[in-house]
């Protein structure tokens, strides 16, 4: 009996252990995740298509609103350069949530906020997007895009 309560109290302890780890690697991975939201963020203020290339999986795919889906590097890239010819980005995201639904895909919900400039006639405005993160952590271990969509919810202009 002396020896099955050992064996038990040890099988308990090695799934507490186990569970603390999987917990702070969890937090580690969410640090992470929050870390390139916030790379994204300040690229896109910088018009910096070479680091957003970096955080986008090799494979990604970026949706943004009223276009076809940009699949693979080369039409993500394409996209950023066509985006960045048109306007310019000031905005703040707002971090709502960050799931990590396996230990390597993680879904993260943001919404920001700022202006955009539109650059042919130099016009100013408000802007606000909610967006939808999917990620994939890579073969190094590295959290990357691997799918991004967003929409407005600022009001319609005329």
């Amino acid at each position: 009996m002396k020896t099955m309560t050992m064996k038990t109290l040890g099988m308990i302890s090695t799934l507490i252990f186990a569970t603390g780890a999987i917990a702070d690697q969890n937090q580690t991975d969410i640090r992470n995740i929050e870390s390139l939201l916030y790379r994204y963020e300040e690229a896109l203020n910088g018009s910096d298509i070479k680091t957003i290339m970096t955080l986008y999986a090799v494979d990604g795919v970026f949706m943004p609103q009223h276009s076809p889906s940009k699949v693979g590097e080369t039409a993500v890239r394409s996209a950023y350069q066509q985006v960045f010819k048109t306007i310019d980005l000031q905005v703040k995201f707002d971090i709502k949530e960050i799931l990590q639904i396996s230990p390597d895909w993680a879904i993260a919900r943001t919404n920001s906020g700022g202006t955009v400039r539109l650059l042919a006639n130099n016009q100013s405005g408000a802007e606000a997007n909610q967006e939808l993160f999917v990620l994939q952590k890579d073969g190094s271990g590295e959290w990357k895009i691997a799918r991004y969509a967003f929409s407005t919810t600022s009001p319609r202009r005329n």
